[in-house]
């Protein structure tokens, strides 16, 4: 007796219930804790060393090579610390690591970048510009099915590589999984030019605020730096990505029955005609404006960034300024019967949407307070840690050692998916482990934004694409006999690209 379709997925939700994020950070607040009663404190010395960049003379302080030292008591003895579960002076406590990491002041400018461009991007996409506009070229694109799907995967990557797309992108595979079957192609291409691509921008992205804003940040280096290489990154894995998608809908549309989804998609097939697209859906002068905002607004940080050396402070404000802009165009317009309030009232949901990742970033943080702090000076037992980690490595070359961040931060995914919190909790370690290996900032940056979204296409930790697939009723055991080959070849691009950007220096 055959199953209805679905019922895979469902079962398999229903026996792997994921811990919530912050019950994962918990338990790290706790390894951590009892990490101080075992592991002593060591410290650094710093020099400050200065470079070039955009013709300007830049200084930066990094670690010492050889200058790690144990904190050692008045006998000479090993000094080893356990952290208190109380401080009432204000101090570093076990259960004062919420507290304690929001007030950092790293975490403050982060989560106040977070909250900014979040409601930036709230009043953007209340407009429904963004929408309207892809539902418009989808329409327009009857009849042209092979032109559809490089023009969209190029749209949903730009997407993830510009402002983060991610779960913006499930309304539009509600409407392209129908839409595909009727035209001879299946869901699983539905899923690719949306969120497969969305994911692929957002690891090769050059300014998503939510990803490479902030691993840079925290990082310390300016924000959104190394455009350039990572522009050519993005068209690459793009084109890549956009080439594997024809190839497998080239397959399909001759042998229909050689899809993963040729079951499932008799659900969409018994709906033939329905094209799963809104007729009353328009796109008016509005509309173009509103997405003229945003390419400006694109133009005008890039240039900030590389010419005027903007970073977090003016960049929010620039977004700021993006949604400001949206919303009064959005209200004179009448974009989805936008009033004077909406403009408020959308710029709070955009912000509430990241309260969760803001609270991440936080959390994350407190884990360093535990452990002492990121000062490299100051003796803590992060700095042993970080010591011990590159005394393992130090046989291996830069080039592998970038290699074996990437596949780490590949891991660390399956146990936090998202792209911020995995910065907030990976980046103040691997920045300056860095350091220490002979890699440079910007490289561990890049193996972290592509360790942090290509493994997104399988791991079920994933509420996103478990939600995509869902939607595209394809069972996850289906997609993942499709994709570990797409996936393959991705990570191999991966460790191609880490490997190029520390030949040449990045």
């Amino acid at each position: 007796m055959s199953k209805k379709k679905g019922d895979g997925l469902k079962s398999f939700n229903k026996g792997f219930q994921v811990p919530d994020t912050y019950i994962i950070i918990f338990f790290v607040v706790v390894i951590a804790a009892v990490m101080t009663f075992l592991v002593p404190k060591g410290y650094y010395e710093t020099q400050d060393v200065t470079y070039m960049m955009n013709g300007v003379e830049k200084t930066r302080t990094v670690i010492k090579d050889g200058s790690f030292q144990y904190l050692r008591d008045d006998a000479g003895k090993v000094v080893t610390e356990g952290v208190a579960l109380f401080s009432g002076d204000g101090g570093t406590g076990f259960f004062n690591y919420m507290y304690n990491g929001i007030v950092n002041s790293s975490a403050i400018e982060i989560i106040a970048f977070l909250m900014i461009v979040g409601g930036a991007f709230g009043i953007m996409i209340r407009t429904g510009a963004i929408e309207a506009g892809l539902i418009g070229l989808i329409r327009k694109a009857k009849g042209a099915e092979k032109l559809l799907i490089p023009i969209l995967f190029v749209l949903f990557s730009l997407g993830g590589a510009v402002f983060g797309m991610g779960e913006e992108a499930l309304p539009f595979t509600m409407i392209l999984c129908p839409l595909f079957v009727a035209v001879g192609y299946d869901t699983v291409i539905a899923v690719l030019v949306t969120y497969v691509a969305t994911q692929i921008g957002f690891g090769s992205s050059w300014m998503n605020p939510f990803s490479v804003g902030i691993a840079q940040g925290i990082a310390g280096i300016d924000v959104f730096s190394g455009a350039g290489f990572r522009m050519v990154m993005w068209v690459v894995f793009t084109a890549l990505g956009c080439g594997m998608t024809i190839f497998y809908a080239a397959k399909v549309k001759k042998n229909p029955r050689i899809s993963v989804a040729y079951e499932s998609d008799q659900y969409f097939r018994d709906q033939n005609e329905k094209t799963g697209i809104d007729e009353g859906h328009s796109f008016g002068i509005g509309h173009i404006l509103v997405l003229l905002t945003l390419v400006a607004t694109v133009i005008w940080v890039i240039w900030g960034v590389m010419t005027k050396g903007y970073y977090m402070p003016e960049i929010a404000t620039q977004f700021f300024i993006m949604g400001i802009v949206s919303g009064v165009i959005g209200v004179i317009f009448k974009l989805n019967d936008m009033r004077m309030n909406d403009i408020a009232s959308s710029f709070k949901d955009g912000a509430k949407d990241l309260i969760g990742a803001a609270l991440v970033v936080a959390m994350a943080q407190g884990i360093m307070q535990v452990l002492g702090g990121s000062d490299p000076t100051t003796p803590t037992v992060i700095n042993t840690i970080m010591y011990n980690i590159a005394n393992a490595l130090s046989g291996v070359s830069g080039a592998v050692a970038a290699v074996l961040m990437y596949l780490f931060q590949s891991v660390f995914n399956f146990f936090v998916v998202s792209g911020t919190g995995q910065a907030a909790i990976t980046m103040p370690i691997m920045a300056p482990l860095s350091d220490l290996l002979g890699v440079t900032r910007q490289t561990s940056v890049v193996a972290f934004q592509l360790g942090d979204a290509f493994t997104n296409l399988i791991v079920p930790t994933s509420g996103c694409l478990i939600g995509s697939l869902a939607i595209a009723k394809i069972e996850w055991s289906n997609w993942i006999k499709f994709m570990w080959k797409f996936l393959g070849v991705l990570m191999i691009g991966a460790i191609i690209t880490v490997l190029i950007a520390v030949g040449i220096g990045f």
